[in-house]
Formats: C-alpha cells, structure tokens, sequence
C-alpha cells in the first residue's frame, strides 16, 4: 500500500475513533440530563415537557441549541403557587424529537407549539420566548393567535440575523450530508473542547451560572442529534425569518419584551429597540445583564412575567 493509501486509512481511523468518541460523550450526557417530563406527539415529532403548580398555564419556548432546563434552572419555581408553568423542548431539541429538518423552520415549529397547547387544552397561556424561542413564539402568536393570550420576550430573537455571531459560525453548516458527518464524528469531541468557550461567551459579561452543565441542562448539548437540531434551526430559521418580520403591525395580543443591555449575542437596539418601535411592544432592559437571563436573572424575569400576565389577562 501506498503513502497516500496510508493516509486515507489514518483519516478513516481517526474520524471512526472520532465517531466513537461522540457516542461515548452523548451516552454520558443524556445519562446525566435524563428525561423527566411528559411527551405529546404532534403532527411531524413529539414535544417534551415538564410542568410546576396550577393556575394560568405559561407555555416556556428555549433558545438555539438549548433546552426546557434553561427555563427550570430557576425561573419556573419563581413563579410556582401563581401560574401552571410549562416548559418545552423544542421539537428536535432535549427530549423531543422531530421528522427532520423540514420541521425547523419558524412556521413549522411554531405550528408545532400550537398543536400542542390544542392537545393539552391549554387556555389563553401566557407565552415566554427566550432568543430563538422569541422568533418562534412571536410566529406562533402571529399565525395561531387563537393558542396566544400573550407575548413575553426574554432577548428575543425579532429581526433577520445577517452576521452569524462567532460562538455559533461552527453550526452555520448549509448541507444536510456533512452537518450529518460532523455531527457524527468529530462534534462530540470538538464540542466537548470548546463547551466552556461557548458557554462562556452565551453568558457574558456574567459568569456561566453554576452547574449550568446539568442543572441547566448543558450537557445535552453534546449529542449529534442536538447539533444538528442546533445547525438546522440556524438555517432554515434564518431562511424563514422573512416569514414574520414586517408583520408586526398584526399583534393582537399584548407583548413585553425584556433585554439585557450587555447581551453580546443579540443587538438589544435592533432586537429589542427596533421591534418594540415596529410592534408597540412594551420595553424593559435589564442593565448589565447577559443573554441568557432567564438563569442570571430568575427575580426580574419572574416580575416581567407577572407584569405581562396581568396585561394579558
């Protein structure tokens, strides 16, 4: 055999050690963030979810990537003995699974979302979007405002995003055939070395909120399943964004939206300023808070919260 036939085995080595390597990894980290909730199939996958207490039922859709952990990590007990709080994975994300990526548009998850609120009779809920979870609650109460009593935002992703920000260009993968080989092969590893860096820069100017890797649900993130559930909700969600922005003049319902004024992964201004000036949202920013607030700041979003409950009675 050849040089070159040498060198095509090593590569063929490394990527099946590779391979192996992100099993292992994800194996562990389901183990350590195990399914908990309930499950309700909809037309194309199945929900995940966890529910708190009784009252009002507020319906918790997490951001890119992530998962209904963000949600329980602290903000949920907050708001126990005042609301039913809810919290989803996000069809393809945690413990809910999808058919494929057809199904990570923003009109499809957001349809989704509402097939579930129907089977579950949930009525006139209070709807909390974080980030990406923003742009599909803001699409479910745009196409399915019968399942919508109202909008509260948490750093919501509201505008088409045209610079991926760096702490996510590695998911910014287009072709459905080497987002599969990545997510097979050298995500478990690659991930696991750059978990902190990316878990750092989510949370800045805070620090990472302690034992975010499994009380806040972190370590799902380092499955193949969840980087491609990650990498195609950028993709489609960033083709199908046209499908909801210019629309905001047909909110019915009443929206808040909170911000972190040192959010570094979403432009408060543009996200939160411009939406608010475009939608008549109400606009609250939090000063010197990060992006993911919904763990750093469980007191004020759970004041947010009642706020816009109250508006949206």
């Amino acid at each position: 055999m050849g040089t070159f036939g040498t060198i095509i085995l090593l590569i063929i080595a490394l990527f099946l050690v590779c391979g192996a390597i992100t099993n292992f990894i994800a194996a562990a980290a389901k183990a350590a963030v195990p399914k908990t909730g309930k499950t309700t199939k909809v037309r194309g996958g199945e929900i995940h979810w966890v529910e708190s207490s009784q009252g009002r039922p507020v319906v918790m859709i997490h951001g890119l990537g992530a998962n209904l952990h963000n949600f329980t990590y602290a903000l949920t007990g907050k708001l126990d003995g005042e609301f039913r709080c809810i919290a989803i994975d996000r069809a393809g994300c945690g413990w809910s699974t999808r058919d494929g990526a057809a199904q990570s548009t923003l009109p499809e998850q957001a349809r989704m979302v509402a097939e579930f609120i129907e089977k579950e009779g949930l009525e006139n809920p209070l709807i909390v979007g974080h980030s990406l979870g923003g742009a599909v609650a803001l699409t479910l109460a745009l196409n399915h405002k019968e399942h919508v009593g109202g909008l509260a935002l948490l750093c919501p992703a509201t505008q088409p995003i045209d610079d991926t920000p760096e702490v996510f260009k590695g998911l910014d993968v287009s072709s459905a055939g080497v987002r599969k080989f990545i997510a097979h092969t050298v995500s478990g590893p690659l991930g696991l070395l750059m978990e902190k860096k990316i878990f750092s820069v989510i949370f800045a100017p805070e620090p990472i909120a302690p034992g975010f890797e499994v009380k806040g649900g972190g370590k799902l993130g380092r499955s193949p399943g969840a980087f491609i559930a990650a990498s195609e909700d950028m993709v489609n969600g960033r083709s199908s964004v046209d499908e909801v922005v210019g629309r905001e003049a047909e909110l019915t319902m009443p929206v808040g939206v909170l911000y972190a004024e040192k959010d570094e992964i979403l432009n408060p201004k543009l996200h939160g300023g411009k939406f608010a000036e475009l939608s008549g949202a109400d606009l609250q920013i939090l000063p010197g808070r990060g992006h993911m607030i919904p763990l750093t700041a469980p007191d004020e979003c759970a004041a947010f919260i009642r706020d816009m409950a109250s508006k949206s009675a």
